[in-house]
């Protein structure tokens, strides 16, 4: 199952001859298979061995993690990351979270503070991202760190995760398993709509727990909330003992993020999404939550309910397979019912309103 391509092509159109952040230059670094065949195998040992092999050899092999379908290379392998890049439409500018076995992995890459390793003994394995400095012999390709000075990292709860990462021995950038700006994949299926012939392997472990990406807490003098995600606010600024700061406003632009998941346009399905509806135009998919309180809910064409009981981490988990399926209803738009804000409600209104920025 090599990655090699016998027939590609140099990227022209994705990257070209333009230089990233600080002068990366990014021309060159991988070509495209336009053969590639994508291999599904169910998670397991021969899975994870396979997995292993391909990530050393400078392939793509996308996996379940607790929060969505990550897209693993090489953290160290520049061209692996290129062709990561490629293979996601990913703007070259966006950085990537290198994923690590243990803490001590993670203390190779990045240096901790003592707000910062609290937050990590609580946490991790989990859902949550730290934005830290780098080492000084941080391992991670400067692509994937997009040129910054800083480095994201985590470690993630998923066994199937957790378990290639140790047979690679080494960090795993691993961004959502999906194109760019679509919405992020909680399946094994949704992953090869996606990305089939883009990339070398799938493994299977069926559907993710949480359901949105992870929570990045960027670990500055004052701990900023960067992306709100399956970890909630109240539950990380327990242990700091203080609130998390809000970004800058720079950092909410389409400029170079500091972290992923801060494009303006971003999770978005192909049908326009229109936020906190209180009634339902006609030929409109309805989006709702807990008890249906909209008014015309039967010119709905379609309608799907995150949680018939209110229960946001239910409505977390079902969020992103639920927007792919009323994308393939040919509907005029998705309506939204409003969610509260609190608790993973934070999260999950985090992606629509980006989801409704549009592509």
């Amino acid at each position: 199952m090599s990655h090699t391509p016998t027939e590609g092509r140099l990227i022209a159109s994705g990257f070209g001859d333009r230089k990233g952040p600080q002068g990366i230059q990014l021309r060159n670094l991988v070509t495209v298979d336009t053969g590639l065949k994508t291999h599904v195998l169910p998670a397991g040992a021969a899975a994870t061995a396979t997995a292993a092999g391909v990530l050393a050899e400078g392939g793509l092999v996308a996996f379940p993690t607790e929060t969505v379908y990550g897209l693993g290379a090489d953290a160290g392998n520049a061209s692996a990351i290129a062709r990561l890049y490629e293979a996601k439409g990913r703007p070259a500018f966006n950085p990537l979270i290198a994923h690590v076995a243990d803490l001590g992995a993670a203390r190779r890459i990045a240096l901790f503070d003592g707000q910062a390793l609290r937050l990590a003994e609580a946490f991790w394995p989990g859902p949550l991202t730290l934005v830290l400095p780098k080492a000084l012999s941080c391992p991670v390709a400067e692509l994937a760190t997009a040129g910054l000075d800083t480095v994201a990292v985590r470690i993630p709860a998923h066994k199937v995760a957790r378990d290639i990462i140790k047979a690679f021995g080494g960090a795993v950038v691993a961004p959502s398993a999906n194109l760019s700006g679509h919405v992020s994949p909680t399946t094994a299926e949704h992953v090869n709509g996606d990305l089939a012939g883009r990339i070398d392997m799938i493994v299977d472990g069926g559907p993710v727990e949480v359901g949105v990406e992870s929570t990045i807490v960027g670990c500055f003098s004052d701990p900023v909330l960067l992306r709100p995600g399956g970890l909630t606010r109240a539950e990380i600024e327990r242990v700091l003992g203080h609130p998390l700061q809000s970004p800058p406003q720079e950092a909410e632009s389409d400029s170079q993020p500091i972290a992923p998941g801060m494009l303006a346009s971003h999770y978005a399905p192909r049908t326009p999404v229109r936020l906190n509806a209180s009634d339902v135009h006609v030929g409109e998919a309805l989006l709702s939550f807990g008890p249906v309180r909209v008014a015309r809910r039967e010119c709905a064409s379609v309608e799907m309910n995150l949680s018939e009981r209110g229960d946001l981490a239910e409505a977390a988990a079902n969020l992103f397979g639920y927007l792919r399926t009323l994308d393939k209803r040919n509907a005029d738009a998705i309506a939204v019912m409003p969610i509260p804000e609190d608790g993973l409600g934070e999260a999950i209104n985090d992606r629509l309103r980006r989801a409704a920025v549009g592509r």
